[in-house]
């Protein structure tokens, strides 16, 4: 019997585990991988990130190694006009977001985690639930005949997740687009200043950003990549297609930097994400059991927070089961429906609306170039609702305070 079963090893399985063992929780983290994942290469961490980050402990392994973005720069490339958004606060601190590798985010988390307590070439086949001393227990099958029981089980296993389905979640939806990621690499140094530059046209963004004096993560994504699905797992197609044909218009300093792609980076992936209503009235959990990260609020990256919300998940998941834990001593079943409902309430309408702010922010960037459309982007899109987007990232979703 195992008190807490996280079902992923990707930012919301690993987040959450530290958060949990902050509080004295031994988690078991399955994943089905040979290792850790890394798919995407680098994520862009916002302010709540960092906040989550500091609540889980781990702010200061990272925040040395990269530097805060201070702005953006959007280029629309219809008109060549220019928009420019700054991320610093009104009070002058630079409390910009910051471009990291996922890998290094992945093993800053794992690090805090003992030895053993990620398993992975771990399959998930099957769940059930049993009733035990009065309360409810989940029985879950692997692939290679062994049978786990544990008082909580968390699915953090991604937008296709298998505890969501359980729970009886909506499958995640295409949003009609696409995207290319990659990491650029300028041995001898790209000599660019840390900001984010993005492009925009007609069904199209594009942009990238330093990672460090050597690296550049950088994006691409369109409304109907005719040859993407064919190209998946092909990076040097993937590279010349970008280069040749999808952004063959786009500005030199962007070509470039596709240009220097480490080809081992490069991915292409159709843009999913769960209707922001089904998060509202869907089943997040039952008795013992939920989802965090992608597995509950799948969302297309346009506002850059899948990462972010997962760090929050685990914070506020972490929270309100470890409360329970120290309270009681010990792991009580039949006290997880209430402790884990009170966090999916916490969670329910914030990650609505962030997959609703997502999906709406790459739909007007990538729609039409009309004038109807060019008015809500440009005097509207940036002007208003971009800055309250951007004010809605310096959340706080609390300390642990164990």
């Amino acid at each position: 019997m195992e008190d807490v079963v996280i079902v992923g090893a990707g930012i919301a399985g690993l987040a959450t585990a530290v958060a949990l063992k902050r509080a004295g929780v031994e988690a078991l983290v399955l994943e089905r991988s040979e290792g850790l994942r890394a798919t995407g290469t680098a994520l862009t961490l916002f302010p709540n990130a960092w906040v989550a980050l500091d609540a889980l402990g781990i702010s200061q392994n990272l925040a040395p190694l990269y530097a805060p973005v201070k702005k953006g720069y959007i280029t629309n490339l219809d008109t060549g006009e220019i928009q420019d958004v700054s991320f610093v606060a009104s009070n002058g601190d630079p409390v910009g977001p910051r471009s990291v590798h996922r890998k290094a985010l992945l093993n800053a988390l794992a690090d805090q985690l003992p030895i053993n307590s990620i398993r992975f070439s771990s399959k998930l086949t099957a769940i059930e639930t049993q009733e035990h001393e009065g309360s409810s227990i989940s029985i879950i099958h692997m692939a290679d005949g062994t049978v786990i029981k544990a008082k909580v089980l968390i699915g953090c296993d991604g937008m296709h997740s298998v505890v969501a389905r359980w729970l009886g979640l909506a499958e995640p939806v295409y949003s009609g687009r696409s995207a290319v990621r990659g990491l650029a690499v300028f041995p001898q140094g790209h000599g660019l200043d840390n900001n984010v530059q993005q492009y925009l046209g007609l069904g199209r963004r594009a942009g990238f950003v330093p990672l460090n004096d050597k690296e550049i993560y950088w994006f691409f994504t369109c409304t109907s990549p005719a040859k993407g699905a064919d190209m998946a797992d092909e990076p040097k197609v993937i590279k010349r297609e970008v280069i040749e044909n999808y952004a063959k218009d786009l500005p030199p300093i962007y070509l470039d930097v596709v240009q220097h792609s480490d080809l081992s980076t490069l991915t292409w992936t159709p843009l999913m994400f769960r209707y922001p209503w089904h998060v509202v009235v869907g089943n997040l959990s039952k008795q013992n059991i939920t989802v965090a990260g992608d597995a509950m609020h799948p969302m297309t990256p346009d506002l850059a927070q899948g990462g972010c919300s997962a760090l929050e998940d685990a914070v506020v998941l972490g929270r309100h089961i470890g409360k329970s834990f120290i309270q009681n001593g010990r792991l009580v079943p039949k006290e997880m429906a209430v402790t884990i409902g009170k966090y999916v309430e916490e969670r329910r309408w914030r990650v609505a609306l962030l997959i609703a702010g997502s999906y709406l922010s790459g739909w007007v960037q990538q729609a039409g170039s009309g004038w109807g459309m060019k008015f809500l982007r440009d005097a509207i899109f940036y002007r208003f609702f971009y800055l309250i987007m951007i004010k809605f990232t310096r959340y706080d979703c609390g300390k642990l305070n164990f």
